[in-house]
């Protein structure tokens, strides 16, 4: 039997030493309007729901193919790309990991074991801007990869200039997390072109709110990595499926990492779930249509009660009031029964990250903000 000593002695040095992601609350205690983890507020497709009804129960004793090469195929199709430039993976997430174990140095790759950011070159340091999704710094930090961030511009926008320096690789969420800016391709174009033999990785979970996907520069550009997901504007957060989009030799080095851990990280039912997500083009387009113009209408809205709303492109809106902190609103919409996130980080902890919800979500929001700031309506 083991003593009561804390087993944490057993973690290794660099467990010891993380800082791991913080996902928005799941409530368990009570029932929220639940504005804070940017899932869809509408179910999938009904051709998900068919696929998922009738799929044979044998199935789930047989390994999943591995390759997913069905769904790659449809990807394929979908994308107008050769199915060799299609990789999938268990949710966006994980896609992103793999590729920062593919493509950029360890501190050991570099041959040090240890080192602050200063200690290294430019060239030797991955870069992404220091508002953008929390994710990145937890992976290159549980990879042991060297990084340095860019600020971006005091009106959130992307600083160019500064991401041309040069870096051994760029990692940028298009639109933004969680500023829901966007970036035109022109620009993305010329940080790929500033440096063939550097990677661009642009992570666009919600680009089908209004952004303009990468996947355009793909033919010009095989240091473009593009990354997107089902969770966002195909509403299969639940089933985790994400994918990545690039040359074949980018795809190649990402399928080399992902079997050498595992082989079978989509499951047969999340692959099948997405073929039939990508068939069905009609609810797609009715169903992020009516998320970005509910997106506008609540923008409105808060902009009335005197909020500062950055233009957004994604699935969520970020304001500040300048009469309440971020954190005070936070806690008066929770009282109120509605989540949204509120991040404490430099610059933006006046902010609210706001899910866009139902027209009736989103008019409750209203109501609650209304009497928090005891204005009429």
């Amino acid at each position: 039997m083991s003593d009561n000593r804390d087993a944490r002695r057993l973690w290794g040095r660099r467990t010891h030493q993380l800082v791991p992601y913080v996902p928005g609350e799941q409530p368990r205690d009570r029932k929220f309007i639940k504005l804070n983890t940017n899932e869809n507020p509408y179910p999938p497709s009904p051709a998900v729901l068919e696929v998922i009804r009738s799929y044979p129960a044998d199935r789930f004793r047989l390994y999943p193919d591995p390759g997913s090469h069905r769904l790659r195929h449809v990807l394929a199709e979908y994308y107008g790309i050769p199915e060799a430039g299609v990789f999938v993976g268990n949710g966006s997430d994980e896609v992103l990991a793999i590729a920062f174990q593919a493509f950029f140095n360890s501190r050991a790759d570099l041959g040090r074991s240890t080192g602050e950011t200063a200690d290294y070159l430019p060239s030797e340091c991955i870069v992404f801007p220091d508002i953008s999704y929390s994710f990145y710094p937890v992976y290159a930090r549980m990879y042991d990869i060297p990084y340095r961030t860019v600020a971006l511009n005091p009106d959130f926008s992307l600083p160019a200039d500064a991401l041309r320096e040069p870096s051994a690789g760029l990692i940028l969420a298009n639109p933004n997390a969680p500023t829901g800016m966007s970036v035109d391709l022109p620009v993305l174009a010329e940080l790929a072109a500033a440096d063939p033999d550097r990677l661009v990785v642009i992570d666009e979970a919600y680009v089908d709110f209004g952004g303009e996907s990468a996947v355009a520069l793909l033919p010009q550009y095989d240091n473009i990595l593009v990354i997107q997901t089902c969770s966002k504007s195909r509403s299969l957060a639940g089933l985790r499926i994400g994918y990545a989009l690039g040359a074949p030799a980018l795809i190649e080095a990402l399928e080399r990492v992902r079997d050498s851990f595992n082989s079978y990280t989509l499951d047969s039912l999340a692959q099948a779930a997405a073929e039939a997500a990508f068939s069905d083009a009609a609810w797609f387009e009715r169903n992020r249509q009516a998320i970005i113009v509910t997106r506008k209408k609540t923008a409105t809205g808060l902009e009335k009660l005197g909020f500062q709303v950055l233009p957004s492109q994604a699935n969520f809106i970020f304001a500040r009031h300048p009469a309440m902190t971020g954190a005070g609103l936070y806690q008066e919409l929770r009282q109120a029964g509605i989540l949204v996130r509120h991040f404490k980080l430099p610059r933006i902890e006046d902010f609210l990250r706001i899910t866009i919800g139902t027209d009736q979500e989103m008019d409750q929001l209203l109501t609650a903000l209304r009497k928090i700031l005891s204005q009429p309506a």
